[in-house]
């Protein structure tokens, strides 16, 4: 399998720019279908797999004490 790398990369720099220059609503709308394929790959329930340990985030502070 022969390739040019030079070739992706320029490929992939004009994917991004096609995306950046989507209306904003359009974007959302991506977003929320790529949610639903992931929601369904992962079987619907956030916490389908129990043997993943999962920790919630540090809370965010917005005054210094």
């Amino acid at each position: 399998m022969s390739f040019d790398l030079q070739k992706i990369l320029e490929s992939k720099r004009a994917h991004r720019r096609h995306l950046a220059a989507r209306p904003i609503g359009e974007k959302l709308r991506m977003l929320d279908a790529l949610r639903e394929r992931e929601l369904a790959i992962r079987g619907r329930a956030p916490h389908a797999d129990s043997s993943i340990l999962r920790e919630d985030p540090a809370p965010y502070r917005t005054k210094p004490e």
